[in-house]
């Protein structure tokens, strides 16, 4: 929960241009109700998963990639706990040109630098030199930040974010749609409909994404690929690479050099 007096800087243009401050805890899946903020939102998670709904569809946020929320936009948050993430709120007349739709980009260890080391300034202090330096990079390294296109669009339906999240968290599982289905209590005519309708894609499309989604995690991580392969439920990791250079056009390793240099 936020203090009163951050809660207040934090819905006022007014004030410091950047505010960051660190969340940290064990925090159940609850959803907020419908929302929007003053300023523009940037947050980062090191651990747990955030799910938001706006408009446009709702997400699954992994750890080590920031959600960008512009100033005004409607949307609601779940965070599955324990979580350690990051919020940075920016003035609205410091948002131009960063996206001006939610989004899920990527970050590297200068973006991440800044944002702790914003999380230790004083909130309602006078501008310094050395901040506004600082600001200056971290706004350069946010219109420059690679979108992922790994968007996982979560079901509203209860039962079927049950089967999302159960997939996702266990991307090595391999139980058929049939066998979701009944674990989930509804029929494979209804799951399949239901799916396509909240998510714009297929379950079989889904569980794709997800795992590509966590080989990412697990490949920023420094883990062979052939951990990632085993951990994700590949028979072997040729099997795992031609996935991955298939969506992606190239190797794990390639890509993941590609992403550090922001290309």
């Amino acid at each position: 929960m936020l203090d009163e007096n951050l809660h207040a800087l934090l819905e006022s243009a007014d004030g410091p241009p950047l505010i960051a401050y660190e969340a940290r805890g064990e925090i159940p899946l609850e959803e907020t109700d419908w929302h929007s903020h003053v300023r523009g939102q940037f947050f980062y998670v090191e651990q747990g998963f955030v799910i938001t709904r706006t408009e446009h569809g709702s997400w699954l946020l992994p750890p080590h990639r920031a959600g960008w929320m512009p100033p005004g936009e409607m949307h609601t948050v779940s965070i599955a706990g324990p979580s350690h993430a990051w919020g940075v709120f920016i003035a609205p007349c410091a948002t131009v040109g960063l996206p001006d739709r939610p989004c899920v980009v990527g970050v590297n260890d200068l973006f991440r630098a800044i944002i702790k080391r914003a999380a230790s300034w004083p909130r309602n202090a006078e501008s310094e030199p050395e901040r506004d330096r600082l600001f200056a990079v971290m706004l350069d390294e946010m219109r420059r930040a690679p979108v992922e296109q790994l968007h996982l669009p979560m079901p509203v339906d209860r039962r079927l974010r049950r089967i999302a999240m159960a997939m996702f968290e266990r991307p090595d599982d391999t139980r058929g749609i049939e066998e979701w289905a009944s674990w989930a209590g509804m029929s494979v005519r209804t799951l399949t409909r239901l799916f396509r309708q909240e998510t714009q894609c297929s379950v079989a499309q889904w569980r794709q994404q997800a795992r590509l989604t966590r080989a990412l995690e697990r490949l920023a991580h420094g883990e062979p690929v052939s951990i990632v392969a085993d951990a994700l439920g590949y028979a072997t990791p040729s099997a795992f690479v031609a996935m991955f250079r298939k969506a992606f056009g190239d190797s794990p390793g390639r890509y993941l050099a590609r992403q550090a240099m922001g290309a």
